[in-house]
C-alpha cells in the first residue's frame, strides 16, 4: 500500500445536492446555477459522482460508495471534510464549521471501515463544535504522509487549537500559511494544493505568507513543485488527489482542471502518475471538485 496514494476510497453519491447557504459567505469558488432547476442540479451531481466512481474503478481503485438520500445534507458529497483515515489503524472525525454539514457524519461509513479494514482507534474531535473550534479534515489540511507535515491555509475552518491537537495525536508537523483568491481568504487548503508521491501542485501565486518556505520544504522533501496560477486554481487544478490503481499511480482531477494544465506540467505529472480526468462540473458549482469528493482509505485490509 502506498503511503501517500491510497488504493481505496469512500465516495458519497448525493440524491439532493444543492447550493449550501451556510458555506456561501467564505467559499469564493461556490456558485449558483440559475439555468437549471433544483432537481436538474441534483441529478447532475448524482451523475458526476457515478462517473467518478466508474472512472476510479476502471483504474483498479476500490470504491466504497454510499448513497445519501437525505434532503438536509447539500454538501454530503464531500466526505473528506468530516473524517480521515491513517496508517496504523486510526481514524479522525472532525468538527465542522457549517451547522448543516455536521449532519454528514455517518456511523455506517465508520462501521464499514471497521468491518473491512483494521481499525484500532477512532479519535473524535466533533465535540469541540459547541466551543466554536473547527478543523475540516483533509479539506482544511493537505497531509504529506511521507514526511509527516500538515500544510494548512489559515482560516476559521482550521482552528489552531484543534490543529495542534490533531498534529500531536497523529504525528504531523503543522505548517500554516496565508492565501487568498480575488481578495478573499481561501477557505480550504485542498483547493490550492495537492501533494503527490513525487510532485506537488501548489498555488504559489495565491500565497501571501511563507510562499518560499513552503516551496523549499516540498522540494527538500524530494518533490517536484508545480506552480499553479490563480486562473488554474479557479479551474480546480489544485483540487486533485494521487491514488494507486492496479496499473500504478494515477492523479484524479476534474476535466476542467485537466484542461487548464500546461504541456510542461503534464510532462512532470506523467513521469510518475497517469492523469485521470473526470467531468464533475455540477459538483464544482458548490466550490469543490474531485479531491473534495474523495476520502482516501489509508488502512490495512482485513483478511477476506
Amino acid at each position: 500500500m502506498s503511503v501517500q496514494a491510497p488504493s481505496a476510497v469512500v465516495l458519497i453519491r448525493p440524491h439532493h445536492f444543492g447550493s449550501n447557504p451556510d458555506t456561501a459567505l467564505d467559499n469564493v469558488f461556490q456558485q449558483v446555477d440559475t439555468a437549471r432547476t433544483i432537481e436538474q442540479v441534483a441529478a447532475g451531481a448524482y451523475a458526476d459522482a457515478t462517473r467518478l466512481a466508474e472512472a476510479l474503478e476502471g483504474a483498479g481503485i476500490t470504491v466504497h460508495m454510499f448513497e445519501d438520500e437525505e434532503e438536509t445534507r447539500p454538501d454530503s458529497v464531500f466526505p473528506n471534510n468530516w473524517f480521515s483515515t491513517h496508517a496504523g489503524g486510526r481514524i479522525a472525525v472532525y468538527p465542522m464549521y457549517a451547522p448543516n454539514r455536521r449532519l454528514e457524519r455517518r456511523a455506517d461509513v465508520l462501521e464499514l471501515l471497521k468491518a473491512r479494514y483494521r481499525v484500532q482507534e477512532i479519535v473524535d474531535y466533533s465535540g469541540l463544535e459547541p466551543d466554536g473550534l473547527f478543523l475540516e479534515g483533509t479539506g482544511a489540511m493537505v497531509l504529506d504522509n511521507l514526511n509527516r507535515t500538515a500544510y494548512v491555509v489559515r482560516s476559521h475552518r482550521a482552528d489552531p487549537i484543534v490543529l495542534e491537537r490533531f498534529c500531536t495525536a497523529f504525528g504531523y508537523e503543522p505548517m500554516v500559511f496565508d492565501a487568498s483568491l480575488r481578495g478573499v481568504p481561501i477557505y480550504h487548503t485542498n483547493v490550492m494544493m495537492c501533494i503527490g508521491t513525487e510532485f506537488a501542485l501548489v498555488g504559489l501565486d495565491a500565497m501571501t505568507s511563507r510562499r518560499d518556505e513552503v516551496a523549499a520544504r516540498l522540494a527538500e522533501q524530494g518533490r517536484e513543485v508545480i506552480a499553479l496560477t490563480t486562473e488554474q486554481l479557479e479551474d480546480f487544478a489544485g483540487n486533485a488527489i494521487g491514488l494507486h490503481g492496479s496499473q500504478g499511480r494515477v492523479l484524479a482531477l476534474s476535466s476542467r482542471a485537466d484542461a487548464s494544465l500546461t504541456p510542461e506540467q503534464r510532462v512532470t505529472i506523467e513521469r510518475s502518475a497517469r492523469i485521470l480526468p473526470v467531468d464533475v462540473s455540477t459538483i464544482e458549482l458548490e466550490g469543490g471538485s474531485v479531491r473534495c469528493m474523495i476520502a482516501g482509505v489509508h488502512l490495512d485490509r482485513r483478511p477476506a
